[in-house]
């Protein structure tokens, strides 16, 4: 396997600042962030733009894949992720817009991942945000939304991978904002669409702090993984006695950088290799010890991957 960067933890550097800095310190692959240019940062990494997809064309494109070919990297995917089910239909469809440039852009760039959300909706007009009891609900939509999107990505010789996570933040308690977060959503997401071009960027650290066990994940959906996070989780337990599982983790969980969590890479790396899996573990740093500038972020980058090359 390959040990790679997403790129979106260096929002303030250029693709080549990056991609230089990556070589250099023995990474073989980046997963390159994509958000629409222009907009502004949202939650966390969201926004960083490093390739600008809506002015790609070929020439530009044959550029950057002979740039990064001279370097020895691969683009092991293209990155956005929006809500494409989003209940405000302006920023819906302007979500599943960009989503389909990004897939374009992918299959101009010859890359044959697009990492994203399925989204989720909700009615604007409740008072709170009712999450489990609207599932069907949301089913529908993606129902409505998402063939066209995983036909528009077949089109271009593209992969889709669904990161699982539930994106849950307190104004979106409890469910989060992104659909299939549990293997029982994840089968009915599969069993709606079946397409072999819909899979997973599979994520263990989202699994961790839902007691979920990331190991059974990896046999059971072992044809589906297409991409792997690296990422590791904490509980703080303290914080944990304090607010109950309840909160769904506000406050106890911990992004951590692999080996500085609860997370065993010696066999989730073992296990991906017995299923098949031999592409990239692509490091998605949101370790809040490692960030703040730009070379503590890289410090970060490369303890995670002294930790992953003991595995791979």
């Amino acid at each position: 396997m390959k040990i790679g960067v997403f790129t979106a933890a260096f929002p303030d550097l250029s693709l080549e600042e990056v991609a230089s800095w990556a070589k250099k310190s023995g990474f073989g692959s980046l997963e390159i962030a994509c958000w629409p240019a222009g907009e502004g940062k949202d939650r966390k990494y969201g926004g960083v733009v490093h390739i600008d997809v809506k002015s790609l064309d070929s020439s530009k494109a044959k550029d950057i894949r002979g740039k990064l070919d001279d370097m020895g990297l691969i683009i092991s995917a293209l990155g956005y992720y929006p809500n494409a089910l989003h209940p405000d239909k302006e920023e819906r469809e302007h979500s599943i817009a960009h989503l389909k440039r990004v897939i374009t852009a992918a299959g101009k760039l010859g890359v044959e991942i697009v990492g994203t959300f399925i989204g989720r909706t909700w009615d604007p007009a409740a008072t709170g945000r009712v999450w489990q009891k609207d599932i069907d609900l949301n089913f529908d939509m993606f129902k409505k939304i998402w063939p066209d999107l995983v036909k528009h990505a077949a089109d271009n010789g593209v992969k889709i991978a669904i990161e699982h996570c539930p994106m849950l933040w307190a104004d979106t308690w409890p469910g989060g904002s992104n659909l299939p977060y549990s293997p029982a959503l994840l089968r009915r997401m599969f069993d709606i669409i079946p397409d072999d071009n819909l899979g997973l960027n599979f994520d263990p650290s989202h699994l961790v702090w839902q007691h979920i066990d990331y190991i059974r994940f990896i046999y059971e959906f072992k044809d589906r993984i297409f991409h792997v996070h690296a990422k590791d989780m904490d509980i703080d337990k303290d914080l944990l006695y304090e607010d109950g599982i309840v909160t769904c983790g506000f406050r106890w969980q911990r992004p951590r950088l692999p080996g500085m969590g609860l997370i065993d890479w010696k066999r989730l790396v073992t296990s991906l290799y017995d299923v098949g899996y031999d592409f990239v573990l692509s490091i998605e740093h949101e370790d809040s010890n490692f960030e703040g500038d730009v070379d503590l972020v890289k410090r970060g980058f490369l303890i995670a991957k002294n930790e992953l090359a003991l595995h791979v």
